[in-house]
């Protein structure tokens, strides 16, 4: 087992952030080499007799691939995107959704209707829902911990030791709905000396136009409790968010939020035996969604004006309890894990100054997880088998208030109902890479999956008041039948499949080439919002199924990892295929009776092409520059369903971009590191570009193109352990939203805003904005 290394020198702190805020700039896998240097690189250093940074570069290594021993990402046969603590430290970033303009065809967004919701998409295979029965396309793992629900991901970053981004179906190593590709976070461990790290910051927009301050205080304390046997680590964390938003309604501030988070671990070592215990409280709560209605406000703008702030309220326990045993020429892992989420939310969902349209939800998830893995590594065999079991528990419950501004006796009545699903997996899986010759290796995986759900619906319609979570909903009768039934329905479905990888690597010198297929597949399933109750009764007719199929995806990659003998240039390509089956969609439709009608279905096969490209180049001792390129293309293949809604499936379908794709991404940044004697002024800047891409399958709905500038100046100071920031994000001011859902409920701009597709016959639209420009300081002490 490997242990983090000493606390550098405060002289060295400089090096440290800079070495790990280039990662940060181009963090890909031709990027992730930087990380901590190495205990004994600062021998002989004084003050005033200072090394640059960049004479001392190490590598990142990775646990995504889930190997006996961690990889350097430039040995990995796949594109990888790899940051560590520092490199979120170095480069300020606060949560998930920070790294989306790091790398090019990724994008880790949340869907902004509920808070902390992750709508995550990569080389665009994404979602464009809450729900929370709708699995991923991304799969988030906390500590090997695998997340049932997109609920509670994309929150406050917070002692984190690394964040890997493993992009292309992984289906063999972490089983289903990673089609997309694998977000893995490490928290920290317990050190082995004792440690700590206290930071302080605050930050906000700089219109005066605008909303409050953002205030952010943490610790986290680490070491021995009995040398070299047990170990500890605790952290707090508090953020006050006052709300970036000015609401044109009663001109309050809109995005308000309290956070708190509690963290603590302990560890054992007993020979070649370790176990680490980890536990985690997350509470969370604020306004509701900032939204848009861009039927009245300029896209381009951060105007708003709703008549209720709506809120949101989430709490999470999270647990894992982790052991390694070195036996044989391998080691035995197996990693248990808990989940207690609860959230309830409240939304102005018509994003104007009437009342239309408002909503509630409730949803309450607990889940258990274990793995149990065997790795072995030899000269020229890297082989990891096991098995996985996940059982997961979820309910659900809305309500919908329409047209609250109509006399009493003319408001329509309440919509009630939603879900309750117990969901079970069951899974084995094998991995191998093999050197059958010099430098040239086989690739091979395989898994097997079961998955099985147990689903109770209620249709969300106009009914007397009733709770799922409570069990007072009514489920329907059984036989279902779709000619008379207006209450839901109850049914279970089981999923299994296979999913394999094929792969050929050849490294020479200090570089490689690969090629590899894989395979992944997402959960099929049941939709808790059915709103439309003729539409999904046509598809139950059709099919037979009361539930959506699961999507198959197949990914054809080949790439190179290429790098000069001294490190100081590095470029990494790769080329890819995507071949998309029973693509599930979440297709939304504005309806006056129940405001959105969002109906899950499997609406087309489809095919995505892409490129990737990314460089580092060391210019000179205190300079690094970075620049990366993503390029995408896609098609629909075969139409199964009128997503264009003219009511038919021709040409006008086939012709829709599918969303979540953006056609062009690029950025460029550079590090530059100023020593001052015994302190040293560390500059960082980073641009990404991303290009519009559509948000409904209709392509009404669509998220504009940004260019997101970010950066940051730190002094490292003379005072042991202390330095002070200054750092900006989104320094353009650029508009970005969750969402773009059509709505029945608009005004003068509601026609006539769509210049590459149609004009917008439906009205206006809910779109929860994202923060623009934001300026702010921090300092951080360690020791």
């Amino acid at each position: 087992m490997t242990t983090r290394n000493p606390v550098p020198s405060p002289l060295r702190l400089g090096k440290f952030a800079l070495l790990l805020g280039t990662a940060a700039l181009a963090p890909s896998a031709a990027n992730a080499q930087i990380a901590e240097d190495e205990a004994g690189t600062a021998q002989g250093e004084t003050e005033g007799q200072r090394t640059s940074a960049l004479d001392t570069i190490s590598e990142i290594l990775v646990t995504g691939t889930k190997t006996r021993d961690p990889e350097n990402v430039q040995d990995v046969a796949l594109a990888v995107t790899a940051f560590n603590a520092d490199t979120l430290e170095a480069f300020k970033i606060r949560d998930i959704q920070g790294l989306s303009f790091q790398a090019p065809n990724v994008s880790l967004d949340q869907i902004g209707t509920s808070r902390g919701t992750a709508n995550f998409a990569i080389r665009g295979l994404g979602i464009n829902s809450s729900i929370p029965s709708i699995d991923p396309t991304v799969g988030v793992f906390v500590d090997g911990v695998y997340l049932g629900i997109n609920g509670g991901v994309v929150f406050d970053l917070f002692d984190l030791d690394s964040v890997e981004i493993l992009r292309g179906p992984q289906g063999v190593l972490f089983g289903r709905n990673v089609t997309g590709g694998a977000v893995v976070l490490n928290t920290g461990n317990p050190t082995e000396d004792f440690r700590g790290k206290f930071r302080a910051a605050v930050d906000g927009p700089v219109d005066g136009g605008r909303g409050g301050a953002n205030y952010t205080v943490s610790g986290v304390m680490s070491g021995p409790i009995v040398e070299d046997v047990l170990l500890f680590k605790v952290g707090a964390y508090y953020n006050k968010d006052e709300g970036y938003f000015r609401n044109l309604f009663d001109g309050s501030n809109q995005g308000a939020a309290d956070t708190k988070i509690l963290r603590g671990a302990l560890e054992g070592r007993f020979g070649d035996l370790m176990i680490r215990a980890k536990l985690d409280y997350f509470d969370s709560n604020g306004d509701g969604p900032a939204g848009q209605n861009r039927g009245f406000f300029d896209r381009e703008s951060f105007d708003l004006a709703i008549d209720e702030p709506g809120f949101y309220d989430t709490q999470i326990w999270t647990g894992s309890l982790t052991a390694e045993w070195d036996i044989g020429p391998g080691t035995l892992t197996n990693i248990f894990g808990y989940r207690d989420y609860s959230a309830t939310t409240r939304g102005d969902i018509d994003s104007t100054p009437a009342f239309l349209f408002h909503s509630n939800t409730e949803t309450v998830q607990d889940q258990i997880s274990n793995e149990l893995r065997y790795a072995i590594s030899t000269d020229s065999l890297d082989l990891t088998f096991g098995g996985f079991y996940f059982d997961q528990s979820l309910a659900y419950d809305e309500s919908r208030e329409l047209r609250r501004d109509l006399p009493v006796n003319l408001q329509p009545p309440v919509f009630f109902g939603g879900g309750r699903q117990d969901h079970e997996v069951i899974g084995v899986f094998a991995n191998a890479q093999y050197e059958f010759a010099e430098g040239l290796s086989v690739i091979a995986g395989l898994r097997w999956n079961q998955e099985t759900k147990d689903a109770a619906v209620t249709y969300i319609v106009p009914r007397a008041r009733c709770s799922v979570l409570a069990g007072t909903c009514p489920t329907g009768t059984q036989p279902f039948n779709p000619a008379t039934e207006t209450n839901g329905f109850t049914d279970e479905v089981r999923f299994r499949n296979l999913s394999p990888k094929l792969g050929l690597q050849y490294e020479f010198a200090d570089s490689q080439v690969y090629g590899h297929w894989s395979r992944g597949f997402r959960s099929g399933g049941y939709n808790f919002r059915i709103t439309n109750v003729a539409v999904f009764n046509r598809a139950v007719d059709a099919t037979g199924n009361l539930f959506f199929d699961e999507e198959q995806v197949d990914t054809y990659e080949i790439g190179g990892k290429f790098q000069t003998a001294d490190g100081s240039f590095t470029l990494n390509v790769a080329a890819y295929v995507t071949k998309v089956q029973d693509m599930q969609r979440e297709v939304n439709l504005a309806d006056p009776g129940a405001g959105v009608v969002q109906n899950i279905l499997n609406t087309a096969d489809a095919t995505i092409t892409g490129f990737e490209g990314e460089a580092r180049m060391r210019v000179s001792d205190s300079l690094i520059i970075t620049a990366n390129l993503g390029l995408i293309d896609d098609k629909y293949d075969t139409i199964l369903f009128d997503i264009s809604g003219d009511g038919a499936i021709d040409g006008a379908d086939e012709n829709l971009r599918i969303p979540r794709v953006p056609a062009v991404t690029w950025g460029m940044g550079l590090v530059h590191e100023l020593l001052l004697g015994n302190s040293e002024i560390l500059t960082r800047v980073n641009y990404q570009y991303r290009d519009e891409f559509a948000f409904t399958d209709d392509n009404f709905g669509y998220i504009q193109d940004m260019s997101n500038l970010e950066a940051n100046i730190t002094w490292v100071t003379p005072l042991e352990g202390l330095s002070l920031s200054l750092y900006g994000r989104n320094l353009f001011d650029e508009v970005q939203a969750g969402g773009d859902t059509q709505l029945p409920f608009g005004g003068p701009n509601s026609t006539g805003v769509r210049q590459q597709f149609a004009s917008n016959p439906t009205a206006g639209t809910l779109s929860p904005l994202q923060r623009g420009r934001n300026i702010g300081i921090e300092a951080l002490f360690e020791f």
